[in-house]
């Protein structure tokens, strides 16, 4: 289960000095009439997610499974970076698992599509398409190019069978194409936007072919719902948090750096610096979300979080009993000096990593805030993601902020579409 220590950020005072204000907006998001509240579906998706839906989902999962080598989860931002970073925090960095999950469509770079096209010419390969409009350029360009090849592997009728489209439930390009070719389609929710879309098939359809049970991890989610929607401030860890942030951004402390020390967490730690970028950065106002996987960083960024410009300050997710382990060896010459470790497993020197670089760093004045899991399995991660999320829309409306577009992101956009001479821009 999830503990928080705030200690050294916040006292009791500031606690009670917000309690009015997280109330009041805590009735928004549960009443869903604050900003955005066209897309708060997420709040109680945990409760009311399509259990028909699920049980089709983990049925063709089985199918996937059973019938390809390599499953291609086509998608961006939103579409892909929840399923990503679960599946690499579950199932590690080097999974053995008979399906090998690969991701496409989140890049423009030729090279790394290329590469992708080349390795999958062997491959038998199924298709997972994510885009609530069927448009999203990085998307679209993957899946007319993996559709091509498939088609060519296979012929069309076979194609048909091996793409799985997740897409908007009536409209679209997307959806129009699933229909007219008969693919197995999922829903992405009109009233869930795609930072908050890990729990429906965005994220679980990848997951559960993965071997993920997804059904842990929605019940993870639905308890962290329970436990944080009617809990005073004062017993609530999720938004505690909140108001840690809140305070730290209004105390001249503009930068959350999320710290993990597990590589196959980073991926978590880009899904919260979408989360948090793409719902607060607006009106010139929110944290910069940042990130660090230590001890590796600690070789490179580790020297500016201890004595550089005092801008930031950390959030670390700390996970006490890791899935794998593995003991460190007597060696008779002894000329690295590591006898002294001989037996010990990492586990516990990564812990002493830790607990060394915490008190290193709150010693030279980085507030630090922690946030224990006693171990990270389906459940944990979804009441971690159903956490993050609430903090998220409780941190924005603190702002001032509706924490569910992202106009700023349709600059860039139009620019591009300018510049390679798509019509009307």
């Amino acid at each position: 289960m999830l503990e928080l220590r705030l200690n050294k950020l916040i006292t009791e005072d500031v606690l009670k000095g917000y309690e009015k204000q997280v109330n009041e907006i805590n009735k928004v998001i549960k009443n869903k009439t604050g900003a955005g509240n066209d897309f708060l579906g997420w709040v109680d998706w945990p409760v009311n997610y399509d259990k028909d839906e699920l049980n089709r989902i983990i049925k063709d999962a089985k199918y996937v499974r059973d019938n390809f080598d390599v499953l291609v989860v086509c998608g961006i931002g939103g579409s892909y970076l929840g399923a990503r970073s679960a599946l690499e925090a579950l199932n590690g960095l080097k999974s053995p698992d008979k399906l090998e999950i690969i991701f496409m469509g989140q890049t423009f770079s030729p090279n790394y599509v290329a590469q992708v096209m080349k390795y999958l010419e062997d491959k038998n390969f199924a298709i997972n398409v994510i885009s609530k409009s069927g448009t999203t350029t990085e998307t679209s360009i993957s899946f007319r190019l993996l559709k091509e090849l498939l088609e060519k592997k296979v012929g069309k009728e076979k194609a048909r069978k091996a793409i799985f489209a997740t897409t908007d439930k009536e409209k679209g390009a997307l959806k129009t194409l699933a229909t007219q070719e008969g693919y197995v389609t999922y829903v992405l929710p009109g009233d869930i936007g795609g930072r908050y879309s890990v729990f429906t098939a965005v994220g679980t359809f990848a997951l559960a072919c993965a071997g993920v049970d997804v059904e842990a991890l929605i019940k993870g989610a639905r308890d962290a719902r329970s436990e944080i929607q009617d809990k005073p401030l004062k017993d609530n860890l999720c938004y505690q948090y909140a108001v840690m942030r809140d305070y730290m951004y209004r105390h001249n402390k503009p930068v959350e750096m999320y710290v993990t020390y597990e590589p196959q967490m980073s991926q978590i730690s880009e899904w919260l610096k979408q989360l948090f970028g793409e719902s607060e950065g607006k009106e010139h106002k929110g944290l910069y979300p940042s990130s660090a996987t230590f001890s590796t960083d600690l070789h490179s960024l580790g020297q500016y979080i201890q004595d550089g410009t005092p801008l930031l300050f950390e959030t670390i997710i700390n996970v006490l009993n890791p899935k794998d382990d593995i003991v460190i060896p007597h060696d008779n010459e002894d000329l690295d000096g590591l006898n002294y470790l001989e037996g010990k497993n990492l586990a516990f020197v990564n812990q002493k990593a830790f607990e060394g670089t915490l008190k290193a760093h709150e010693d030279g004045g980085v507030p630090c805030n922690v946030i224990y899991l006693d171990k990270l399995d389906a459940y944990n991660l979804g009441y971690l993601f159903y956490f993050f999320m609430r903090a998220c829309a409780m941190s924005a409306y603190m702002l001032d902020i509706n924490p569910f577009n992202q106009p700023g992101v349709e600059v860039y956009k139009k620019n591009m579409f300018h510049l390679l001479g798509k019509k009307g821009y």
